[in-house]
């Protein structure tokens, strides 16, 4: 929860006017790891809290469809891969797409690392793939910690300019997420938000974007 906001929000609020069908799919409950033992029951109220919030940044943006799913936050590692795939490939049964936005594979964060290597496997290119297009998001305070060492770093090589209205859409989202807005100079901050944007905006001579990564396209 928060990096569909983080990561693509703007462009989510930009292809809904455009009449795009979406839909979210989100693996991770979001919030355990913030104690030193994954407790539910004591974590419940909270829980509930970011499931509502889920839901009220969806009103923000507009899409179509969600799903969520409540794996252990930060311990995707603890789930055998190939029961995050079989999640990952009944979704692309039941909602057919044909473009899929997923983390990036060089991201800190070890959830977005198994969600890439469960999206990839679940959309192998065989004849009979639905999906011609996978494209890899950079999530604020995950994708940029990494280190610049890392060969598998985040290279955008496609951008979508966005307008005023589609950034104000996007921040409003990620306020509705109350466990995990933080003030300024975080990377989830609204100023922080607004600049990433300006930067990859200033990149291909747009007052706004959003960047990412293309991993494949078939036409």
């Amino acid at each position: 929860p928060d990096d569909e906001i983080l990561g693509v929000g703007g462009t989510i609020n930009l292809l809904v006017k455009l009449g795009a069908k979406i839909k979210v799919v989100i693996l991770g409950e979001g919030i355990t790891s913030r104690s030193n033992k994954r407790d539910i029951a004591s974590d419940k109220r909270k829980l509930l809290k970011h499931k509502k919030n889920i839901l009220d940044a969806k009103k923000q943006l507009g899409y179509n469809e969600l799903s969520t799913y409540n794996l252990p936050d930060n311990r995707f590692d603890t789930i055998p891969l190939l029961d995050i795939i079989k999640i990952v490939e009944n979704e692309k049964f039941l909602f057919k797409p044909e473009i899929v936005f997923t983390h990036h594979m060089g991201d800190l964060n070890i959830d977005h690392q198994k969600t890439f290597d469960a999206v990839l496997t679940s959309i192998r290119p065989i004849e009979e793939e639905i999906v011609k297009t996978l494209i890899c998001f950079e999530t604020l305070s995950s994708t940029e910690w990494n280190s610049a060492a890392d060969p598998r770093k985040f290279s955008p090589n496609f951008f979508i300019g966005l307008t005023e209205n589609e950034l104000t859409k996007k921040i409003a989202a990620m306020n509705s997420y109350i466990y995990e807005k933080r003030d300024f100079p975080h990377p989830r901050s609204e100023t922080s938000i607004r600049n990433r944007a300006q930067m990859f905006g200033i990149t291909i001579g747009k007052k706004y974007a959003e960047a990412f990564q293309i991993i494949r396209i078939i036409e």
